[in-house]
């Protein structure tokens, strides 16, 4: 069964004077497990779809189902919980709370889920050394180079275990070979923990490793092909 499936999704701004459809009647289905890359022009619809995967927005017209609930139904505050228990984000600009360290950045999501202090701090310190920052626990933002900050993001992403993890241009902002280290790291957890990772990207060293491509063109899909270079195939 799938962990995400849109039907027939279409998403229409219509707040201009000239109604810009963003997707149009989109099919995708989404295994656990998969390491997916969406890719396209820029104004293809590529962080719409991830924002109707996530909840951020609704569809005009389609439905989305995640974790066999059909979230397009819900209200703002319904989808605010849903997220928060569900789907883990790490975003091109990282999102970081800047007065807070390493581990109450990652800590924080566990506090709006009202798990315990010492739950919390152990599970924070768990994540930071699995993506090799034990020992930046106490710093903060400013104090760490962009690729720590991206994995104090995914280290965030992981800590509601989550069903899956959409990352929105994650390497966009990182040099090439910290965008690599940061790649070898979700695709270890991807391989390792069977975490379920969903890309919008640009970058060839993303699409390079993703174990699917799913190409988006003017809202549709153009292509939604296995890449048969990468580790894992899907059947």
């Amino acid at each position: 069964m799938a962990l995400i499936k849109l039907n027939k999704v279409s998403k229409i701004y219509d707040k201009t004077a000239v109604p810009v459809k963003a997707l149009s009647e989109v099919e995708l289905s989404i295994k656990h497990g998969e390491f997916t890359a969406v890719v396209g022009p820029s104004g293809s619809g590529k962080t719409t779809l991830l924002n109707m995967i996530g909840g951020l927005d609704v569809p005009t017209a389609g439905s989305v189902i995640v974790d066999e609930v059909d979230i397009s139904t819900y209200k703002p505050d319904e989808l605010v919980n849903f997220r928060l228990h569900h789907i883990g984000f790490v975003f091109q600009a990282y999102n970081l709370i800047p007065v807070f360290t390493a581990k109450e950045n990652v800590e924080f999501i566990m506090l709006l889920q009202k798990i315990s202090k010492q739950e919390r701090e152990s599970r924070a310190i768990e994540l930071l050394n699995q993506v090799g920052l034990g020992d930046r626990t106490e710093s903060k933002p400013s104090e760490l180079s962009g690729g720590q900050q991206q994995r104090v993001a995914v280290a965030r992403a992981l800590a509601s275990k989550p069903s899956f993890v959409l990352a929105d241009e994650p390497t966009a902002n990182l040099d090439s070979q910290t965008a690599e280290s940061l790649l070898d790291l979700m695709e270890e957890l991807n391989e390792k923990n069977d975490m379920t990772f969903v890309f919008s990207t640009h970058d060839a060293k993303v699409i390079a490793r993703a174990h699917r491509i799913v190409t988006l063109e003017d809202g549709k899909i153009k292509s939604d092909v296995v890449n048969e270079k990468s580790i894992k195939n899907y059947s």
